[in-house]
């Protein structure tokens, strides 16, 4: 079965580079281009008249800020899914949007495939966990622990806790269903009562409450290269 069609909006201020990347993804049949924008006026009249899946821009584009500019996003739209292209690889920085919601994070320096494979894990509703990402949430484990800040304790099923582990291993809601013999409605039901249950916002809010008490495991040799 064909993958289905990701519509795709760019948010960048620099004209050749954001007509550079189109044409690059232009060239996977699987991406659609439905919007394109230098700013974030601009950007906000296009999402209210595209049907946009992700949303790829830097983090330092307007006056707004990164943390800010996600935030917005995922209050007025947040069917929309955000990747982050940058330069920027400031790990506190990377930890904050993490919260914010954003659900992959890319640096320009890397080659043009890891972009597509972000794009595409994604598009499927998962995190896009590349090294850099995982180095983010290990360092907000080490400054959670720094701080001396322990936070919730909530009492968690061991199917929820396995929901978590599943997740962390980057398992769709079907794999998830398959491994625990429930259907994917049920899963889906379990990730919502969770974030209530945690009272965080997104998926990564939920791995990195995991995370900080210990329920799955976040050092350094659970990188994954992609």
């Amino acid at each position: 079965m064909p993958h289905p069609k990701i519509n795709l909006a760019i948010l960048d201020n620099q004209t050749l580079f954001r007509k550079m990347l189109k044409n690059y993804l232009l060239e996977h049949t699987m991406i659609r281009i439905v919007a394109q924008a230098p700013d974030l006026l601009d950007l906000r009249v296009k999402l209210k008249d595209a049907d946009v899946d992700i949303l790829l821009t830097d983090v330092n584009l307007t006056t707004l800020g990164g943390i800010e500019l996600v935030k917005m996003i995922r209050r007025e739209f947040p069917q929309v899914r955000i990747l982050i292209l940058s330069m920027v690889a400031d790990l506190e920085l990377i930890n904050e949007m993490m919260e914010a919601g954003i659900h992959g994070y890319v640096t320009k320096t890397e080659e043009p495939e890891e972009l597509i494979k972000a794009i595409m894990t994604v598009s499927e509703g998962r995190i896009y966990r590349n090294r850099l990402f995982t180095e983010a949430l290990y360092w907000g484990k080490q400054h959670h622990l720094r701080s001396g800040i322990n936070g919730l304790d909530v009492p968690l099923s061991e199917r929820e806790k396995r929901v978590l582990q599943l997740i962390w291993e980057e398992k769709s809601n079907k794999e998830i269903g398959e491994q625990l013999f429930l259907g994917v409605r049920s899963i889906e039901k379990i990730r919502q009562d969770l974030k209530v249950k945690l009272k965080v916002g997104s998926t990564v809010g939920m791995l990195k409450y995991a995370i900080n008490k210990g329920i799955v495991a976040a050092g350094r040799d659970s990188f994954m290269i992609r």
